[in-house]
């Protein structure tokens, strides 16, 4: 029987009483002088997507490895279900990993890929011909299990490696970079199918990626590492629109970041002085920091409003510029608009109606407003 999945909505995390799934205490791992994995504490729970995402070289796929048990921890511990991992070789883990490569065998059938780790476990050969179907069925490959690996398409083989992993039924998935080798239309498409394919078998998955999107798509919870270490646990949503750090917000997304001075604070509401924005930002929260300290705003370019009118009284939080490079996206315009302090501001704007394409569209080098509201701007002090 698959595990019952949790309701997403009941975020598990939040409930002091559900234990993780997954729990990784002050992990360690040195590679001579180098230190990939920085004391890194983190718990992860039944039936999760999580994503570890950073850029390059900052030690998610390390850390990925550490739970398989191809690399071993040079200080902390790894548990998995309550069991310890330590000494534990990865052929005995409740654990599957799927390779960015897709690995699979070129002189084997789709079939006898999905089938390979069932016969090395040695099961009855009924056994493993029903769950090799249930398996293709569940990826949408009934038809194609004859086929060799060179006569399917990137997705196709995508979706082999994945039924191969999933076929032996392990409590927890690990996926390094899963769909990196897909053009950008199908790996859309197949994060949807694999979000659905976790959906119904219940297992837990633990994802490595680069790609923002990609994690914000799969993920029921994200954290973003950075020099081995994790610097902010959260959902997606909380990832994007309240980052803790000015990494964060820079790595997560588009953002403008302005670094200001604080000149009023606030339980409610702060106001912060930056020379680069030629005012203040009004910030409708409050935040831990002593007067007069150094903070950065972070400001999403979806959330600026642009139009040729004043938006009315100020002083803060609106500001004039002039346009200075548009890019037509389809969906979205995007702006770069120069601000009287020679600052560039992105600016993002949804093309609801087919007319804004031809008529009334702002252009280049006019004369614009910019405003936000005082919910927009996030504050960060570090």
């Amino acid at each position: 029987m698959a595990e019952t999945r949790p309701d997403k909505k009941l975020e598990p995390w939040r409930d002091r009483d559900i234990q993780p799934y997954i729990r990784i205490e002050r992990v360690t791992k040195n590679f001579g002088d180098f230190t990939a994995v920085d004391d890194v504490s983190l718990d992860i729970y039944r039936g999760e997507i999580f994503c570890l995402l950073g850029a390059s070289g900052c030690g998610k796929t390390t850390l990925l490895r550490m739970l398989a048990g191809f690399e071993q921890p040079s200080s902390g511990r790894i548990a998995i279900d309550g069991a310890d991992m330590a000494g534990i070789p990865p052929y005995r883990r409740p654990v599957n990993m799927m390779f960015q490569s897709y690995a699979l065998f070129p002189h084997m059938t789709v079939a006898q890929n999905v089938a390979f780790g069932l016969k090395q476990d040695r099961l009855p050969k009924g056994e493993i011909r029903d769950r090799v179907a249930a398996m293709l069925e569940l990826v949408k490959l009934t038809a194609l299990g004859g086929r060799k690996p060179h006569q399917l398409s990137g997705g196709q083989r995508q979706r082999v490696a994945l039924a191969r992993s999933l076929v032996k039924q392990p409590k927890l998935l690990l996926l390094d970079e899963p769909l990196g080798a897909l053009d950008r239309k199908l790996r859309e498409h197949t994060q949807f199918e694999l979000v659905n394919i976790q959906e119904k078998l219940g297992v837990t998955f633990v994802v490595v990626t680069h790609d923002q999107g990609e994690a914000m798509t799969l993920a029921s919870r994200i954290g973003v590492m950075d020099h081995g270490e994790i610097i902010q646990v959260g959902t997606p949503s909380d990832i994007y629109e309240y980052p803790t750090t000015k990494f964060v917000a820079d790595f997560v997304g588009s953002v403008n970041l302005f670094e200001g001075r604080l000149v009023e604070d606030e339980p409610d509401h702060v106001r912060v002085e930056c020379p680069e924005l030629g005012g203040c930002f009004y910030v409708d929260h409050g935040v831990s920091a002593p007067p007069a300290a150094t903070v950065w705003v972070a400001l999403r370019p979806e959330k600026v409003f642009i139009s040729r009118e004043s938006p009315g009284p100020g002083p803060d939080n609106q500001v004039p510029g002039i346009i200075k490079e548009i890019a037509y996206l389809g969906d979205l315009s995007v702006y770069l608009v120069q601000l009287p302090t020679g600052r560039m501001l992105r600016v993002t704007r949804p093309n609801v109606r087919r007319q804004d394409a031809a008529f009334d569209r702002l252009t280049w080098d006019e004369q614009v407003w910019l405003n936000w509201e005082a919910s927009s701007p996030v504050v960060v002090t570090q």
